[in-house]
């Protein structure tokens, strides 16, 4: 086989050589160690959580070492892409705090490595194709699905690994006078790597993987396709090219790739090219209604999809800090000893990575959402709900928008000192917790203490507003809560009830949770003598005389 003349016969409007691409994307100028990493996803309109998960890790690598961090739009899977995906993904990743040195974006490409979109680039892919044909690499094949579902049927029942190689890749060593008649008889073909595995003694490649460390596994022996009738590549070639010119160092991906890392190898050796430190992750994992853990699923777990934790009112800092938490097995321990440290103080590493199924757990998420909420400024809780209400609860918006002033020392309760409250976990439940303070959103939700009887319960009332001044401090408003508990023949204090249950009805506290459900509608809350500072006197006043008409 001539193959210079048959890379001609089915590249004849390739001109550049893999060296004028070597030029046009030359090594990168950055500092000793700087790390290049990348976002590839495809633009099929769901983003998921492994998306993040992967962008949270290459991020990291990148900024951490003084490096670049860059958005590839992997479109080569034409079927699959969806009108405003790629908006779709950068809108995505940009709401958490995921921000690119260059790439693909909304208004074109940041960047002297592009385009970023891949199926841009089909020049570069065709030279690079054109040359390892050129190089007796790689092969037209005109095998079609029927001749190739038979051939599958004969190693079936051979027992044999199922595939093109070997005696079973038919169109090897077609002639080019063969090759020319077949494009000549207008047969649509297929480009496949001409693999030197040898699929009866396979040799042991070892790589480096940043995460699980060497892998030994066995060399690629197929024939894979490399550029499809169409012309347009697949994953495998494209992403080998690309992560090459465009200077990638570390390339982070799920360990369902594992399986195909022969075939990438394969690929950079041929080019003669270094090719990157793979670092494949975990994938995640939920623990079923059994405790059984099981992988994270589209069809059951609406928490894989990325755009849920934005609906469900998640705050971006709480969602990127549980991450790290399951990315890093270190880091809630440097979080405990740095606990108002910003997150990016922390010293990330591959090394510390799971490699057996990362736990996603909703019920941490809440906790370290707790966390994280109760160390932002009240300011920023306002915009970050009043943004969410404006997307998803518009009927909430009256009550938000224009009222910064009434909500910001709401929002602030309890959550001074240095034991403060930790009552907020998302958007919803921000307002639901503070729903209380909208006349049209406030109801009695809970009971009366069992303590005291609905007579006992009146009395306290119309005592309560007999006694009632907003201007007392908080001192002599509880004085007063306890000269009503002891006329009415309750404790003045806990510890007295205790000590004499038989000598009272309950104790102050039971009086105070009274006042508490005529105010606020709960037996639980923030201090609710603040809580009456915020609300104001008449406020309080027409909700006592309201619960007390109820009994």
């Amino acid at each position: 086989m001539d193959n210079e003349k048959l890379a001609k016969l089915l590249f004849p409007d390739i001109n550049k050589t893999p060296d004028d691409y070597e030029k046009i994307y030359p090594p990168r100028n950055l500092p000793e160690g700087a790390k290049v990493t990348r976002l590839g996803p495809s633009p099929t309109g769901f983003m998921h959580l492994g998306n993040l998960y992967g962008a949270f890790v290459d991020e990291r690598l990148a900024h951490q070492s003084g490096g670049v961090f860059y958005l590839r739009i992997e479109d080569t899977d034409d079927k699959r892409f969806v009108e405003g995906a790629v908006d779709v993904i950068i809108d995505s990743l940009d709401f958490f705090g995921i921000e690119f040195d260059e790439g693909a974006g909304r208004d074109g490409d940041t960047g002297e490595y592009g385009p970023y979109t891949q199926s841009e680039r089909k020049d570069v892919y065709q030279c690079m194709a054109k040359y390892l044909v050129e190089n007796g690499m790689a092969y037209p094949c005109f095998l079609t699905e029927e001749e190739i579902g038979a051939i599958r049927e004969k190693q079936e029942a051979e027992k044999k690994t199922p595939g093109i190689y070997g005696k079973y890749a038919s169109c090897r060593d077609l002639s080019i006078e063969e090759v020319t008649a077949n494009i000549d008889a207008g047969k649509p073909y297929v480009l496949r790597l001409k693999s030197d595995g040898d699929m009866d003694d396979p040799k042991e490649i070892h790589v480096k993987d940043g995460i699980r460390g060497t892998l030994t596994m066995p060399e690629n022996c197929q024939d894979v396709v490399i550029l499809k009738t169409t012309g347009i590549p697949t994953y495998h070639f494209a992403h080998v090219v690309d992560d090459h010119f465009m200077r990638t160092t570390h390339v982070v991906r799920g360990e369902e790739w594992l399986s195909s890392l022969p075939i990438h190898v394969e690929l950079f050796q041929k080019f003669g090219w270094r090719w990157p430190v793979f670092c494949h992750t975990a994938q995640l994992m939920k623990l079923d209604e059994n405790g059984n853990k099981r992988k994270l699923s589209k069809r059951k777990d609406p928490e894989l999809r990325l755009g849920y934790y934005k609906e469900m009112g998640y705050h971006p800092a709480a969602v990127r800090e549980y991450l790290l938490t399951i990315l890093n097995s270190n880091y809630e321990e440097w979080r405990m000893a740095h606990p108002d440290a910003p997150v990016d103080d922390f010293a990330f590493t591959t090394k510390k990575m799971s490699n057996s199924g990362a736990l996603f757990d909703l019920n941490k998420l809440n906790d370290v959402s707790k966390d994280v909420l109760v160390k932002i400024n009240a300011e920023d809780l306002f915009k970050f709900m009043l943004g969410w209400a404006k997307e998803y609860k518009e009927e909430i918006v009256p009550e938000l928008e224009g009222h910064e002033d009434y909500l910001l020392p709401i929002l602030d309760l309890g959550r001074g000192g240095k034991k403060p409250r930790k009552d907020f976990v998302n958007a919803p439940q921000m307002f639901e917790f503070i729903s209380y303070f909208f006349d049209d959103y406030f109801k009695i939700e809970d009971s009366l203490p069992e303590e005291v009887s609905p007579d006992d319960a009146k009395k306290i009332l119309e005592a309560y507003l007999a006694s009632y001044d907003q201007s007392d401090d908080q001192g002599a408003w509880f004085d007063k809560i306890r000269e009503i508990a002891e006329q009415l023949g309750y404790a003045p204090r806990p510890k007295d009830f205790k000590k004499e249950p038989d000598k009272f009805k309950g104790h102050v506290g039971h009086v105070s949770e009274v006042i508490r459900l005529a105010v606020v509608g709960r037996g639980q809350s923030p201090d609710i003598w603040e809580i009456q500072q915020i609300l104001g006197e008449a406020r309080v006043r027409t909700r006592v005389k309201n619960y007390a008409a109820s009994f």
